[in-house]
């Protein structure tokens, strides 16, 4: 299916009433900070044995909008003190482009206080894709085969191809190497247009290849994702990312990975209109809700679940709970 051709629906929001199926359980925390950052990675990390990676987007240079150092900082230091980060090589011709390259916009980032592991920089792996319909394998980092262990921890955003880049996007387009496997997803064969798989297509093939990942660590994964500075850009546009209109909301973790993305998204949707328009639009011109709807179909998780407030006693809440009294964005320049 081409970018021309009619979509499955990727443009439209699912209300929560309209899902079916079971449920998983989803940790929120409107604790933007630290603190609230290792409050709740403790809920989801008993997962997590061996030795662990830490899937992160370091960034651009001087990127305003990534997971601020300081967090990643204190939780590595105090909780996963032997965890390194993992990243990839992009796609596109800019400042991470080249293991060398990659390296000084890391040490300009600050990524400087643990290992940081370019997994793509000495080749690459195949891992299987299991039911997919564009794949049946993906091409990785090699050095992911070194570690027993993945957490996902995510910065979400918007994004100019994927609508919004939450869990899947991060390990989906993150741990594919630079040079095959994100061509894979991003190039149909023959074309000379980098970007020219486009709209549901790209969900798709994305989303297959966050599933070769997700099943490659099995239950030793998961997943937390920041919604802190969301611009409708992704942090790969760096310093050019658009200004940030939405209001921030707090944190996610869940052991689901399609539960802590379709979350997300709730809450985005959850805010007054005006808050929600520009990222929900972004979502929707780019039919980004494909990459729920397929996680669906390939059966990644459960797109219900039980929203659990751990700033009130574990209570469950819902989405429109999770986002009273949210305000107007403002910069607090803290990366």
């Amino acid at each position: 299916m081409s970018a021309l051709m009619p979509g499955t629906g990727g443009e439209r929001y699912v209300p929560y009433s309209e899902r079916s199926g079971n449920s998983s359980v989803v940790y929120f925390t409107r604790d933007l900070s630290s603190d609230g950052l290792r409050k709740i990675f403790a809920r989801v990390n008993e997962v997590l044995s061996g030795r662990i990676a830490v899937k992160l987007h370091t960034g651009e240079p001087h990127g305003p909008n990534i997971i601020p150092r300081s967090w990643v900082k204190d939780l590595i230091k105090n909780d996963l003190p032997d965890a390194v980060i993992v990243e990839t090589n992009t796609y596109y011709d800019g400042d991470r482009y080249t293991t060398e390259r990659h390296k000084k916009t890391l040490e300009i980032n600050g990524w400087t206080f643990c290992p940081v592991d370019i997994m793509d920089a000495d080749g690459t792996a195949m891992l299987p894709v299991k039911g997919g319909k564009w794949f049946t394998e993906m091409s990785m980092g090699k050095d992911i085969l070194n570690y027993d262990s993945l957490f996902v921890l995510t910065h979400f955003k918007g994004h100019t191809n994927g609508g919004f880049g939450g869990s899947v996007k991060n390990i989906g387009i993150g741990c594919a190497d630079g040079r095959i496997g994100k061509g894979m997803i991003h190039t149909a064969k023959g074309s000379d247009n980098l970007w020219s798989i486009g709209n549901e297509e790209f969900m798709e093939r994305m989303t297959e290849s966050a599933k070769a990942v997700a099943d490659h660590f099995g239950k030793n994964i998961c997943y937390v994702n920041v919604m802190r500075n969301m611009s409708v850009s992704c942090d790969c546009e760096g310093v050019g990312a658009a200004p940030v209109v939405t209001p921030n909301i707090g944190i996610t973790a869940s052991l689901d990975i399609l539960s802590a993305d379709q979350a997300s998204v709730d809450m985005v949707y959850a805010l007054p209109e005006h808050f929600r328009h520009d990222l929900a639009e972004r979502i929707e011109s780019r039919h980004g809700h494909r990459q729920l709807s397929y996680m669906t179909e390939l059966g990644m998780g459960n797109s219900k679940y039980h929203l659990i407030d751990i700033d009130n006693g574990d209570n469950e809440i819902t989405a429109a709970d999770a986002v009273k009294g949210a305000v107007p964005f403002k910069p607090d320049n803290e990366v």
